[in-house]
């Protein structure tokens, strides 16, 4: 009993003293450790279209009840089982949202494979349109068959079916908006109340990366994105965190380009998946360093140096982002969740894992409009955790600004971004966090549970995540 206790004790030290001092409290204060780990352009109904209890594909005997026209054959084409490891994908950006909804109707995906093919080809690297003959690889969807551990974890915790992405959009807007809830072009730099909101995001990426020194993030020529993020608040009230970013290659070609050479991809380097690097709040509070390989987060894992918010992004060839393969990239998030599970900070952390876009892969449900920008296509999401719900699907309107909103609530006591007072002034109406049609993630959890076991599942990977390593177990 005594060794029993005096563990206890270490575990709580271990754990709290990685953040800064959070009162062991009820409720949502039990999670001391939120984990946002974000993987790459996968629709909902392509990976839970099927999943038992979900608003999924309508079926019937196996059979989906629902087409979508085929302008070049003239015919009507369903959703069908794919069981392949690798997918083509479709366009993705913001013109391509649009024509995918077409008004709510959810009619568009096919077409806009066919549009793309016609209108250049397909990339040599990534393929953000489709190969002739494969233009109805969008409908394909995937069961327990493929993806094993996801369902796994749907079935064993929490699974979200009405979550959307926040912008109707391609990677780099849904990165800003899940670190500062906007996404604007800035013509003057370090000016926020220049800023004008922005979806599509041509020059903001397009800049030459071999002209200056790739180690500097504040080198000429970097993007700037001069609003506030959320990092600002953290940072204010002496959170802790950090943004984990595996080395290698961004996936995906600027604002869905039909082809474009893959650009490395490093915690120093600025790009789509690494944002913050270029807030330039982020600069002026220090915290560039808080911006870490990935392999850093299992030797803080180990350390018993987890900071309180964290977020994961993956390389492409663990990313999912087709034609990155479904079953590296579920062996990663699985040795991501694994490593959590077997440490000492289960118990008091939530895991939030999504996809950022819907990647052009067909849904059927029409996204609310809620902001200016959207949302977007719905996508998957997960809540992972040992207060988390069991087998619960939550049908609540979501979308990635719940991450933001549960972290204020948790860790700043529900202080919401707000150009209006926090010296960066920009022409927002207001802040994405507080629409009244966006759920509380609060409801996925049972505090009043004892802190469930871990869910130790096979197939899990973890560093070296270099080129040539498969990532397949």
């Amino acid at each position: 009993m005594l060794r029993f206790a005096i563990y206890s004790l270490a575990v709580s030290i271990l754990v709290s003293g990685s953040a800064r001092a959070v009162p062991l409290a009820g409720g949502i204060h039990k999670i001391r450790h939120v984990i946002v780990i974000m993987q790459e352009n996968r629709s909902f109904d392509s990976y839970f279209g099927t999943f038992p209890g979900a608003d999924g594909i309508p079926m019937r005997d196996g059979i989906a009840q629902v087409c979508v026209p085929d302008e070049a054959t003239k015919t009507c084409v369903r959703p069908y089982h794919d069981t392949n490891d690798e997918d083509t994908g479709g366009p993705h950006g913001s013109k391509a949202a649009d024509l995918d909804i077409d008004g709510g109707k959810m009619d568009g995906f096919v077409n806009v494979m066919q549009g793309a093919q016609r209108t250049g080809g397909c990339p040599t690297d990534i393929p953000t349109c489709v190969v002739k003959g494969h233009e109805t690889t969008v409908m394909g969807y995937h069961t327990a068959q493929e993806l094993p551990n996801y369902w796994a974890y749907a079935r064993n915790f929490v699974l979200q079916d009405r979550m959307f992405e926040p912008v109707r959009s391609w990677s780099l807007p849904t990165h800003l908006y899940m670190v500062s809830e906007w996404a604007a072009d800035c013509p003057k730099i370090g000016d926020p109340a220049s800023c004008k909101p922005e979806r599509q995001y041509f020059k903001e990426v397009d800049f030459p990366r071999d002209l200056f020194d790739k180690d500097d993030p504040q080198a000429p020529g970097r993007p700037d994105y001069p609003w506030t993020d959320l990092t600002y608040l953290l940072h204010a009230s002496g959170v802790s965190w950090a943004y984990y970013v595996m080395d290698g290659f961004e996936p995906d070609c600027e604002n869905d380009q039909t082809s474009c050479n893959l650009k490395p991809q490093t915690a120093r380097t600025p790009g789509i998946w690494n944002p913050l690097l270029s807030f330039d709040d982020v600069k002026q509070d220090g915290q560039l360093s808080n911006i870490k390989d990935t392999s850093a987060f299992f030797s803080d894992l180990r350390n018993g140096t987890l900071p309180a918010v964290s977020w994961l992004a993956p390389g492409n060839r663990y990313s999912e982002h087709p034609p990155g393969r479904l079953s590296a990239g579920q062996a990663y998030v699985t040795g991501v969740i694994n490593a959590v599970m077997r440490s000492p900070y289960w118990d008091s952390t939530a895991i939030f894992l999504s996809w950022d876009d819907w990647g052009g892969f067909y849904d059927h449900v029409a996204p609310p409009d809620v902001n200016y920008f959207g949302y977007g296509l719905r996508v998957p999401g997960l809540v992972i955790s040992a207060y988390a719900r069991k087998g619960y699907i939550d049908h609540q309107t979501l979308s990635h600004d719940a991450y933001v909103k549960f972290i204020e609530d948790d860790f700043l006591g529900g202080r919401r971004l707000d150009p209006k007072s926090d010296g960066r002034p920009d022409p927002r109406d207001g802040v994405a966090e507080n629409a009244t049609q966006l759920g509380d993630l609060q409801s996925d959890f049972d505090f009043t549970q004892p802190p469930r076991s871990p869910l130790i599942l096979p197939g899990g990977i973890g560093p070296p995540y270099k080129p040539g390593y498969t990532g397949v177990p």
